[in-house]
């Protein structure tokens, strides 16, 4: 039971040779979501929603990804 509630668990490993860590950010809303853009095909992979700072310290530490390494898109 409510299933939907819980945080999305890795749909794959964070491979730095073949993914780009990305935040899209809208610029209406306001919503940002964190994920990986595969080089190679430009494809977006979406793992989370970005609401808050502690959201965003939780997709760095998950993934080890450094913050100067990630990739703004609006």
């Amino acid at each position: 039971m409510f299933e939907f509630l819980k945080k999305k668990k890795p749909v794959s490993p964070y491979d730095r040779e073949k993914k780009i860590p990305v935040i899209r950010s809208s610029i209406c809303t306001g919503e940002q979501v964190a994920g990986f853009k595969d080089r190679a095909t430009g494809q977006f992979q979406e793992v989370m929603l970005i609401r808050s700072d502690a959201d965003l310290q939780e997709y760095l530490r998950f993934y080890a990804v450094d913050k100067d390494d990630i990739q703004r898109e609006w």
